[in-house]
């Protein structure tokens, strides 16, 4: 006879087998995100970089970096936070391990809830969002295509703010004058071009960031970066907090505030 102690412990049963298939799995593709990408620590930040670069850009890197300071080629990160699902629903709270490759675009991360887990990645120039609920059964797997892919990317591009040495530039990443206060970043990748308008404070902290995203399959909407709160981490000055919100016509709606607790740099392993 069928018991609910014996529905409870076959529902745990599953739900542990179903935690570790995801740490599992995870694990995985934490290592083939950082064997995709090369090592770049070998070089180092110098003033002269930045002779060309808009007022407030070399503000903002005078700021923060330090003359000698190694390039980022991986990142790890950990927050914790608060998150809606929704935009009609109710704050829950959130942690997350974030892992990130800059000489090889990519990331991923995982956001844990008491109801699922989130897994958000640009891989292999790939994007994808996966959830799982309780660890066990996938809500949403998306499907591969262009906006995702650019909608990981954007992510991957914009969160460069806690691996600033991204936004010298190179190759594939150039700053364009706006006024004394304001900036905006192009990057090209694998045919793909994203932008940001980068606000700047009188101290040359990044402040906000704008750019269009696709919010859900079809609607292109203005997508808004919020750091504050810049601390010293590993020689480097940066937000801690976040708050991403959607700017619609009907006004401002947050969705994720977000606290960094932990900031490593070219350790190209998991925590």
């Amino acid at each position: 006879m069928i018991t609910i102690l014996s529905i409870i412990a076959l529902f745990l049963l599953i739900f542990n087998i179903g935690k570790i298939n995801l740490a599992i799995k995870f694990s995985k593709q934490v290592k083939v995100l950082f064997g995709q990408s090369k090592d770049i620590s070998n070089k180092i930040f110098k003033i002269e970089q930045l002779d060309s670069l808009p007022e407030p850009v070399q503000r903002y890197f005078n700021h923060i970096l330090k003359e000698g300071q190694p390039y980022i080629s991986y990142a790890r990160i950990k927050h914790i936070g608060q998150f809606k699902a929704n935009l009609d629903k109710d704050w829950m709270n959130i942690t997350g391990e974030q892992y990130v490759t800059t000489e090889k675009p990519g990331f991923i991360w995982k956001g844990t809830t008491k109801m699922f887990v989130a897994r958000d990645l640009y891989i292999s120039n790939k994007g994808k969002l996966i959830v799982s609920l309780f660890s066990t059964f996938n809500i949403v797997n998306t499907k591969e295509n262009k906006k995702y892919d650019k909608g990981e990317l954007l992510r991957w591009f914009g969160e460069s703010i806690l691996y600033p040495t991204n936004f010298l530039p190179n190759e594939r990443l150039s700053w364009f004058p706006i006024d004394s206060n304001t900036a905006e970043l192009k990057f090209n990748y694998n045919g793909l071009s994203l932008y940001f308008k980068i606000k700047f404070n009188v101290l040359g902290e990044i402040t906000e960031m704008e750019t269009k995203r696709y919010m859900g399959e079809t609607n292109l909407e203005t997508w808004i970066i919020k750091p504050t709160n810049y601390k010293e981490f590993n020689n480097i000055l940066m937000p801690t907090e976040f708050d991403v919100l959607w700017r619609l016509y009907k006004g401002d709606f947050s969705y994720a505030k977000f606290i960094i607790t932990e900031v490593e740099y070219n350790i190209p392993k998991k925590f």
